[in-house]
């Protein structure tokens, strides 16, 4: 084929970017990768831990995980020798061909040629053996139960569900702002902060930077102040609660979604997008971790429908506070809760986990909380007594985000910034925004652990964070 230098200058420089496509980074390739590339019959070389080894007289077999998948891939050793010195736990290089597998637990298996040891695991000291571990026994073992199946699962969700919400921001235009974990202000006005201190200084809360300084609780005033600017915006950033809790729903560290929309006037705006994010991000699960969810829903059929209404073009039920109030003390003479409905006081746990999972079966959004119960920064109703904000109560966590439209308002947002008791001007470059091009503007946050927790069914947020931090706990 001739062609000009440009055209062959071109030519080589795509074919220099298909070989870089193709090869990749130099990296050894992943398990995934290797099973979705190459079909039977193909010589490959893979890398990974065993799972499982089991020898027998004439034959070996053993199973190799690297985290890619969700099940391992089968090694068979057609010389037992090959097994030898191989336990589980260590880390190996197998190479072999590729061929079809006759059982049902995968498509494909590797026959091994060469196995070579990287990393020796002592049979008799290494915790995770072939056999089911609580998770209470994992936690213990936090620097190994990465390599458990149920950690591993979590985690690739987690991984999903990222890069599902990222998606579905930037797919609406929204642009993602890193907010700081350290900050002079108290979000929720609750006072379950952590403090930061200098050691070794006359005044440690105050020395360094000249004033108390705490890790945030939430980034929605600092979102605030780029929703004056970019209109829409969000973060993914963890936030820290010094709650002395032992339950399984909280956690000291963890990681919060939260969005700011300027130019929004209207409750139920602020729903269909909260309820749309929903929605988008479970079905980019489903897409793309179908295996995964599988695996939690597999003797949990409940599980199963919640993630089908999730996905599903039905809108999630919608009721306000005052209606929620009635249900539930309709419902209390069979339910009998242990905390009595009434008007004017939070939801409990109890009280959620009935609208969510015996009344609605499903996503309900509960809206116009009492204006005495909810933050300073939510913007009253006409009525005089509640606010325009909103929860999603979920089958499993409960409350999975929480929402309002803000007070753009100076004079009123003032008046509710000396109501709670502030610092003195702590919170005047808040009420500025109001002074310069104030918006109509509203917001929501979500418990990322809790969205992994709803999808997959577990009981404990401890279980679905790579490292948990609560109370009386705080390892490697």
């Amino acid at each position: 084929m001739l062609c000009t230098a440009r055209s062959a200058a071109k030519a080589h420089m795509l074919g220099s970017l298909r070989r870089i496509s193709s090869h990749g980074l130099g990296l050894v390739p992943t398990l995934r990768r290797v099973m979705l590339d190459n079909a039977a019959g193909t010589d490959i070389k893979i890398s990974g831990w065993v799972r499982s080894v089991r020898v027998q007289k004439r034959i070996a077999f053993a199973e190799i995980s690297d985290g890619s998948t969700l099940k391992g891939v089968q090694v068979i050793m057609e010389d037992p020798l090959m097994a030898k010195g191989l336990t589980t736990g260590c880390s190996v290089e197998i190479a072999g061909t590729l061929s079809d597998s006759p059982g049902r637990e995968q498509s494909k298996e590797i026959q091994a040629n060469c196995v070579k040891i990287i990393g020796d695991a002592d049979a008799e000291t290494y915790p995770l053996q072939k056999k089911r571990h609580t998770l209470e026994f994992l936690r213990e073992i936090g620097h190994l139960r990465p390599r458990s199946q149920t950690i591993g699962a979590v985690t690739r969700l987690r991984d999903h569900a990222e890069v599902g919400l990222h998606k579905f921001f930037h797919d609406n235009e929204f642009v993602r702002i890193h907010t700081p974990a350290l900050t002079a202000n108290d979000c929720e006005g609750g006072g379950e902060t952590f403090n930061v201190v200098t050691l070794g200084t006359e005044h440690p809360e105050s020395d360094f930077f000249g004033k108390r300084v705490n890790l945030t609780v939430s980034g929605q005033l600092h979102l605030e102040v780029f929703a004056g600017a970019f209109k829409r915006v969000y973060t993914l950033n963890p936030a820290f609660r010094a709650e002395p809790s032992q339950t399984g729903r909280h956690l000291s560290e963890f990681w919060m979604l939260e969005a700011e929309c300027a130019f929004v006037d209207s409750l139920s705006t602020l729903v269909g997008v909260e309820e749309e994010m929903v929605r988008s991000t479970t079905r980019f699960l489903v897409e793309n971790a179908g295996a995964e969810l599988d695996f939690f829903a597999r003797d949990n059929e409940r599980l199963a429908q919640l993630v089908r209404r999730l996905t599903d073009q039905k809108p999630y039920a919608r009721i306000t506070y005052t209606e929620a109030i009635d249900i539930l003390q309709r419902a209390d003479p069979v339910a009998n809760f242990a905390f009595k409905p009434r008007w004017g006081q939070g939801l409990q746990s109890e009280h959620e986990r009935y609208l969510a999972t015996s009344h609605f079966e499903g996503p309900v959004f509960v809206t116009d909380y009492p204006a005495a119960i909810k933050p300073f920064y939510m913007l009253p109703n006409p009525d005089g007594r509640t606010v325009a904000c909103m929860d999603l109560l979920v089958p499993g966590p409960c409350e999975l985000l929480g929402g309002s439209l803000r007070e753009h308002d100076y004079g009123r947002l003032k008046s509710a910034i000396e109501a709670q008791g502030f610092e003195e001007g702590s919170l005047d470059w808040y009420l500025n925004l109001r002074k310069y091009g104030t918006t109509p503007h509203a917001g929501f946050g979500m418990g990322f652990e809790r969205f992994i927790q709803m999808v997959t069914g577990l009981d404990s947020v401890r279980d679905i964070i790579p490292f948990p931090r609560h109370t009386g706990r705080c390892q490697y």
